[in-house]
């Protein structure tokens, strides 16, 4: 295992897949190994600092949904990234094997766990840890698979061969440090539909992503510059949690910069306030179309619907009925917040949220 820790490139050249399979390597024509599979994790995760995976890749292009985009990305790689992992990243990993099994049973393609973290052999920045190599023919592997669990709500991106943007980001950066002209995206769906599309090399986007990443590795890693602002949900979770709060302290912004950015505030939230007017009026002209039915259909579709179950009103129950509040009102166990604030009041202020409040005011 010596020369795997060195970096050489391991070339299996049996005469079956299935006794690549058994050895558990594969040859990366572009790539050698940087890191075994079975290394400490603060190796492994300090080695992943010093340059982007495919997840990296998807965040930084702004593909990482709710959970990662850019800034995050920034982060994990100056050490203060605040991921503590999850209980959907534990099964995601955990269910990897059952995703390959049920691909090969499927496909008819083997496949394999990768030694470990790949690195490539010119950029020593791209890295990638596939989650299976896979093998169409006798010898090295011939591909790379990637493996998901997704819930039923994002069953349609996964219909009729699709592959959401992520997913075939990854798939394509596995493909673009590791040399393969090809690569799987295996899903499961649901909890009990699998779903899986073979994907081609795009040597235009891989040249693509190679000349982005590598631009934005430089600048904000190696350089340390921190990159703007974005609109990502997960940007505004992430800002959430990466400060403490230093009560009643003051940082000074510059009077250009602060007007810029408040007639921004400004301008956009006049412009909320029109579009959500707009949207009442549609949707208060499909209530009145739709009247007393739950259902409104056209053509014999259904067009849309205004069923009850929504929230259910309290303050208006208990007005109209008094005499029903008190026999379905119960005690239950509650968090007594004001007595943890005066007892706690550090603990208090690291769980309270902030709240960006631009007065109407001016500078």
């Amino acid at each position: 295992m010596s020369d795997l820790i060195e970096g050489s490139r391991v070339t299996i050249t049996t005469a079956s897949g299935a006794q690549a399979l058994a050895a558990g390597l594969a040859d990366a024509p572009t790539a050698r190994l940087l890191l075994p599979a079975d290394a400490p994790r603060d190796v492994w995760e300090a080695t992943r600092r010093l340059g982007l995976g495919g997840s990296n890749i998807a965040g930084i292009l702004g593909l990482g949904g709710k959970y990662t985009g850019p800034r995050h990305v920034f982060e994990e790689k100056h050490g203060r990234s605040t991921f503590k992992g999850n209980e959907a990243a534990e099964i995601g990993s955990e269910i990897e094997d059952f995703i390959a099994h049920m691909f090969t049973k499927r496909s008819g393609v083997p496949t394999a766990e990768a030694p470990g973290t790949l690195v490539h052999v010119e950029h020593s920045w791209m890295r990638v840890n596939v989650d299976r190599f896979t093998f169409e023919r006798p010898g090295p592997a011939s591909g790379v698979l990637e493996c998901k669990n997704r819930s039923e709500y994002q069953a349609d991106q996964w219909e009729d061969g699709a592959v959401p943007d992520a997913p075939a980001i990854q798939c394509h950066w596995g493909m673009a440090v590791g040399g393969w002209d090809h690569g799987f995206v295996a899903a499961l769906v649901g909890g009990n539909k699998l779903r899986w599309s073979r994907l081609e090399r795009d040597e235009e986007m891989i040249e693509y992503l190679i000349d982005y990443c590598g631009r934005w590795f430089q600048r904000h890693v190696v350089e340390g510059i921190e990159p703007p602002a974005d609109g990502l949900e997960a940007t505004t979770d992430l800002l959430a949690k990466l400060w403490s709060v230093k009560a009643e302290t003051i940082a000074e912004i510059d009077v250009a910069k602060a007007k810029e950015l408040r007639a921004k505030h400004a301008e956009i939230k006049a412009r909320e306030k029109a579009i959500k007017d707009e949207l009442r009026l549609v949707e208060n002209e499909m209530k009145l179309l739709t009247a007393e039915n739950e259902v409104a259909q056209a053509g014999g579709k259904p067009a849309w619907t205004w069923k009850g179950n929504g929230t259910f009103a309290s303050k208006q129950f208990a007005e109209a009925h008094p005499d029903l509040v008190e026999k379905y009102t119960h005690m239950v166990p509650a968090l007594d917040v004001d007595r943890l604030k005066e007892e706690q009041p550090e603990t208090y202020a690291a769980f309270r949220a902030r709240r960006l409040v631009v007065p109407a005011k001016g500078i």
